[in-house]
Parts: structure tokens; C-alpha cells; sequence
């Protein structure tokens, strides 16, 4: 099969070199099946592979950024991004290529891999379980030198400021505009890591781009994870979209991901106290005297109470916030202030809260003596008409705008209609959320570790109306089909209004919520909080 790859490859290199100048290169002749548009160089080259295979009968279905999926009726899939680097082929930057890999349904089963240069020729190959070769020659990574890292890094439009603070952090770095070609450098040894972190998911790495440099990495004795530690897995879907850091060396992930996570030998504070609970202002106290010699600030509230001085939460620079109230304030902190956070719990039931009132000394003694572990948890983005709204920790919910007054709703998944309904709204819910507004509604509760969201509908008028489990990677898409407004609600603390025959469209959000942890037990929280709550 290898040697019918290099043959794909000889045929759409013969014939962009036909391309006369870089205008007909770039020139845009339509959107491709992912979304994005196409150039000519892309569609000259996607349509020289689909002849090929169909001229040689060769059993191949065709996943393809422009087409999409093409089913040959074949058992396997050509995973294929005919020109990877569009950008520098029009520019006459000499960094593109054609990446072929070949699988059943999704980047685990791939087991053949090809990129060329189509400028300079080299050849990249890997073959499952036979090791990764460039022009003949085995390549494998390098033990990484945490001194001196080179990366590769993504720096476009839609690039997430830790992208952008990996480049301070580290010795050196690039951005190439060609993710098979920056991977490959990793295999090569010659990079020690490639990151990728968008934004906004819709412009997170696609199958297409990678499915081949994935194969040649693992092969050299790399890896790929997603920013939650697992090994990246992808299907076969031209919607589906992942942020990712592939390495070498193991210290690399660990040197990007956990450096978010270190907190300082002795951190700075931040205490924000409901101050609508009758006893705030004797909490605010035992914090601070329980943070004796310790460098805090208090929040503008409570300080107010106290008579001293305070600061917003939102300007807030420090390394640990404690909150004193429920967990709606745990929310609204969490809303303003990205610090790794613990609450004590001085509301009601309060889940996310980790320290009982009645506790509070303890659990300040045992958090400045460094007994915790800080646990990451996803958030979930909000768009309108291609505007940011916010990350909800919890849940976004949608809603009528009137009281007893049903509303018409499209949920899709994907861009694939998931459900149509007549309910009072719709719930999208983060795994932390599930224990909150979605359990109320009979959704099922869902442990963190879990890589999902559930869409609950709110009052369904059908009973087989339920809620749905999805992936957390997936675009989750809500349509108001009346005319009547809805209102969406994140977290229970922003609101928004929503025009009728618009729709909203959420996101698993770059940013994370980061809790303190006495204890990750997930089972015994359930138990001891909602199972005897009343």
C-alpha cells in the first residue's frame, strides 16, 4: 500500500506544478466539507487522488478536507489533507504537503502513514508496529533537554494566550503553518514538542491534518495527548476537533500542562466571603486568623464590611482564592478569577465546596501545609451569532423569556440533528454540572474523569423526550425555531437575551476551572451530599 501512496504522490505533485502563479493557487472556488473555504490548489490536488484511486480501482473509502467522505464501498479509509500548508503554498513558502494515512474508523486503527514535501520531496513513513522513516532512514525522537526546548507551537488568529506564554517559557520556538510537517520534526528529533491550543474549537486541529503525522510520531517513540492527559484519539469525522501536545519526551507534557498547576512555595491569598450569610463578617475573621503570617487580600465586599481595604475579584492577583459562602459564590469567583480555588461551604448543600464551616481551621492548616492536589476540570463556552458569551463551570440553560409559554427547539451535534423538541428549554451541562440543575431534571450524574456533556431538555412535552450524553469535543448547537425570545443563563449568574430563529452554539472552552482538593472521591462527595441531602 505504500508504494500506491508514493504513486498518489508523484500524480498531485505532476499536477500542481501545472498551477501557473500563486493567484490561481489562492484563488477561492468554494467552502469545503469542513467549513473552511477551498483554494484551487486544494481542489486540484483532492480531485488528482480521487481520479487516481478511481482509475486503479483501488478499495479505498476517502476522508478529504474539501469532499468530506466518499464511500468507495472499501473496508478501510484513505485519511487525506491533499495539500497541508495551504497558506505557504500560495505564499511560495516551501512547507506544504500531501498527508496520507490509512485506518478503519478512527486515528488509533490508522496503520500506514505517508507525507511528502512537495517542494523539497522528502518522504516521511511510518507503518504500525514498524517504526517511522524519512527518505529511507529510521528516525525516533530526542530526550528533551528541559534547559534548552525547541518547539513548534501554534501562533494563528485563533491561538490561545498559553500559547503564547509556551513561547516565554521555553528556549525556542516556531510556528510553521504546516501541523504534519511541525509533528514530523518531533519524530524527527529535531523539535522537542508540537502544541496546539485554540481558542475557539472551530479552529482546533482536524483529523485530516494529523492522521498521518500522528502514526509517524508514535512510531518514533512519541507520543500525542490532549490537554487532559489522554492519548489522542480521533474519529473518522471532518467535524470533530481537538487542541493536542505531541512530544518525545514525557517531561515536555508535563513541563507544559502541570506549569499551569504549580503553586508557590508560599502563595499569595485571595478570601471572598458572601456577605449575605448572617455570620460573614466571623468567618472573614477565623480565614484571616487562620492565614496568620500569610500574604492575602480580601475581596471588595467583605473589606467594605471589615472597614479595610479590598480589591475586586476580578483584579485580584493571587495564587490560591478561598470562598466563603455556597457554591453560587464559588461560581461567581470562579467567573471573574482564574486563581485554583477552595471553598468553605457555609450555604447549603454546597458540592464544590471542600471545607464544612465547621472546619475551616483545619482545612486552612492543611491547605498551607501543601496537603492537596489541585483537580482540573473542563469548561463549557457560549456562543452567539459568532459572539463570545462565557464559560460556564457548570451549565448553560436556555429558557423561555415568558412564564408558562413552551418553546421550540433544534438541538445538533455536529452539524446532525440530535433532537426536536417542545420544552421550557434546553440544559447544556459540563460532568461538574451534573450533580446541579441537570440531576433536578432526572439527567444522569456523570464522575469528572469523564470526558462528556449532557444536553437535558427542560419540561419536554414528549415523554421520549430524554436527556443525551455526547462528547465533550463535539459542537453542541441549540435553534430557537419560533419567533419568541428565550434567555440563556450561565451558571446561574450571567444572563443573556435570545432572539427567536437564531441559535446558540457551545463549545468545550480552552479555559479550565481548577478546584483544591483534600480528596478527588468523586463516589464519597455523592454520597455524603446529595444522597443524604435534604
Amino acid at each position: 500500500m505504500m508504494d500506491v501512496l508514493s504513486r498518489i504522490a508523484d500524480a498531485v505533485e505532476e499536477a500542481i506544478k501545472k498551477i501557473p502563479d500563486s493567484k490561481c493557487k489562492g484563488k477561492c472556488i468554494g467552502m469545503g466539507a469542513d467549513g473552511t473555504s477551498t483554494s484551487q490548489i486544494d481542489k486540484i490536488a483532492e480531485n488528482t487522488v480521487l481520479a487516481f484511486i478511481q482509475r486503479n480501482g483501488i478499495p479505498l473509502n476517502v476522508l478529504s478536507e474539501e469532499i468530506g467522505f466518499v464511500d468507495n464501498g472499501g473496508g478501510e479509509t484513505l485519511v487525506l489533507d491533499p495539500i497541508d500548508g495551504t497558506s505557504n503554498a500560495i505564499a511560495g513558502v516551501p512547507m506544504f504537503t500531501i498527508s496520507m494515512a490509512i485506518g478503519t474508523k478512527s486515528l488509533s486503527d490508522i496503520h500506514t502513514a505517508y507525507l511528502r514535501n512537495l517542494v523539497t520531496g522528502d518522504v516521511i513513513t511510518a507503518e504500525k508496529g514498524k517504526g517511522a522513516y524519512k527518505n529511507g532512514s529510521r528516525i525516533s525522537v530526542r530526550e528533551a533537554d528541559m534547559d534548552d526546548l525547541f518547539m513548534m507551537i501554534y501562533l494563528g488568529s485563533g491561538a490561545h494566550p498559553a500559547a503564547f506564554d509556551l513561547t516565554k517559557r521555553v528556549k525556542s520556538s516556531r510556528s510553521y503553518g504546516c501541523a504534519s510537517l511541525e509533528m514530523a520534526l518531533v519524530a524527527e528529533g529535531e523539535a522537542d514538542g508540537f502544541m496546539m491550543h485554540a481558542e475557539k474549537y472551530s479552529r482546533a486541529i482536524r483529523i485530516v491534518d494529523i492522521a498521518a503525522s500522528a502514526l509517524i510520531l508514535r512510531e518514533a517513540g512519541g507520543e500525542v495527548y490532549d490537554l487532559e492527559g489522554n492519548v489522542l484519539d480521533m474519529a473518522f469525522d471532518i467535524g470533530c476537533r481537538s487542541n493536542f501536545i505531541a512530544f518525545g519526551d514525557r517531561k515536555v507534557y508535563d513541563f507544559i500542562i502541570k506549569a499551569g498547576n504549580r503553586i508557590p512555595p508560599s502563595p499569595r491569598y485571595g478570601i471572598c466571603v458572601n456577605t449575605r450569610i448572617p455570620e460573614a463578617k466571623e468567618y472573614a475573621g477565623r480565614v484571616m486568623k487562620a492565614l496568620e503570617g500569610c500574604d492575602y487580600v480580601l475581596d471588595e465586599g467583605i473589606a467594605g464590611e471589615l472597614g479595610v481595604e479590598g480589591r475586586p475579584v476580578e483584579d485580584m492577583d493571587v495564587d490560591i482564592m478561598i470562598t466563603v459562602g455556597g457554591d453560587g459564590t464559588i461560581l461567581r469567583t470562579c467567573m471573574k478569577n482564574k486563581a485554583p480555588l477552595i471553598g468553605i461551604n457555609a450555604g447549603g448543600v454546597g458540592f464544590l465546596a471542600e471545607v464544612d464551616a465547621k472546619d475551616l481551621e483545619e482545612g486552612i492548616r492543611r491547605l498551607r501545609s501543601g496537603e492537596y492536589v489541585v483537580e482540573e476540570r473542563f469548561k463549557l463556552s457560549s456562543w452567539y451569532r459568532e459572539r463570545y458569551l462565557a464559560d460556564a463551570v457548570n451549565e448553560a440553560v436556555i429558557h423561555t423569556d415568558s412564564i408558562a409559554k413552551i418553546r421550540h427547539f433544534k438541538v445538533y451535534v455536529n452539524d446532525k440533528l440530535m433532537t426536536e423538541v417542545r420544552a421550557d428549554g434546553i440544559i447544556v451541562s459540563t460532568p461538574t454540572g451534573s450533580t446541579c440543575y441537570a440531576m433536578s431534571l432526572g439527567a444522569p450524574l456523570i464522575d469528572p474523569q469523564v470526558n462528556g456533556m449532557v444536553v437535558v431538555p427542560m419540561a419536554a412535552y414528549k415523554f421520549a423526550s430524554r436527556p443525551f450524553v455526547v462528547p465533550a469535543d463535539a459542537k453542541i448547537t441549540v435553534e430557537t425555531i419560533m419567533d419568541s425570545g428565550c434567555l440563556l443563563v450561565v451558571d446561574g449568574q450571567e444572563e443573556y437575551e435570545i432572539k427567536g430563529k437564531t441559535h446558540i452554539d457551545f463549545f468545550r472552552s480552552s479555559e479550565t476551572v481548577r478546584f483544591i482538593r483534600f480528596s478527588t472521591d468523586f463516589y464519597s462527595r455523592v454520597r455524603e451530599k446529595l444522597v443524604s441531602a435534604i
